[in-house]
């Protein structure tokens, strides 16, 4: 059963709480929570005192994607706000694994996010060390971006892998995931679908939840 995370991007921030309660009225597995720096990504969001709030308001489990230069300088924050998960790029650190060491020392899963234009051979060598690998199938920054089909390759080669040596590690796809695209999504071996915009313009939000849900992997 795949699972459904939307990003909290996508909601309005005028009636944040009424939309976090939407979601986890819809039966959503996670929160995601996109944290960007206007660095390392050409747009800024949030901070960990909105994570602290959306912990207030909801259960659900948090992931927090970490879109900065610097991510490390942040983890206790984010980690003390609520987050769950805490997500970082390989392309700020190519070797990774001290990294997600000082996550799971936090108590913190630790997720491994890469971008469209990188092979998953930056990423499939470090799955032994993640509980995530995050494969962005648009480049981060902007939501309602049109989803590129050539990440499937990264989680594809990630899927065989982490199979192949029994891991544990989830694989979440994010970037122009929605309704049309969400099977091929899951078939090529993905856990948990991230949707924006999808989601908070669904009209039916719990039908889609439900929808994205009753997909398995092949």
């Amino acid at each position: 059963m795949a699972r459904i995370a939307p990003s909290v991007l996508g909601a309005d921030f005028a009636r944040l709480g009424e939309e976090i309660a939407s979601a986890d009225a819809a039966g959503v597995d996670w929160l995601h929570l996109d944290i960007m720096d206007g660095h390392f990504v050409p747009n800024i969001s949030f901070g960990p005192s909105i994570v602290k709030t959306i912990d207030k308001l909801s259960k659900t489990f948090l992931d927090v994607h970490l879109m900065l230069s610097e991510p490390e300088r942040y983890f206790e924050a984010f980690a003390k706000a609520g987050a769950d998960c805490i997500t970082f790029h390989v392309e700020v650190h190519p070797e990774p694994a001290p990294l997600a060491n000082q996550l799971h020392e936090m108590g913190i899963q630790a997720g491994l996010s890469v971008n469209p234009d990188r092979g998953p051979e930056a990423v499939v060598p470090h799955l032994k060390n993640f509980d995530l690998l995050l494969v962005m199938s648009v480049f981060p920054g902007f939501g309602g971006q049109s989803f590129i089909e050539s990440s499937l390759d990264t989680v594809r080669a990630a899927r065989d892998h982490i199979d192949e040596n029994n891991f544990k590690t989830l694989i979440a796809v994010d970037g122009g995931v929605e309704r049309s695209n969400a099977v091929k999504v899951v078939e090529a071996g993905a856990d948990v679908l991230v949707m924006g915009t999808a989601f908070f313009g669904a009209e039916d939000r719990a039908d889609l939840a439900r929808m994205v849900q009753k997909l398995e992997r092949g």
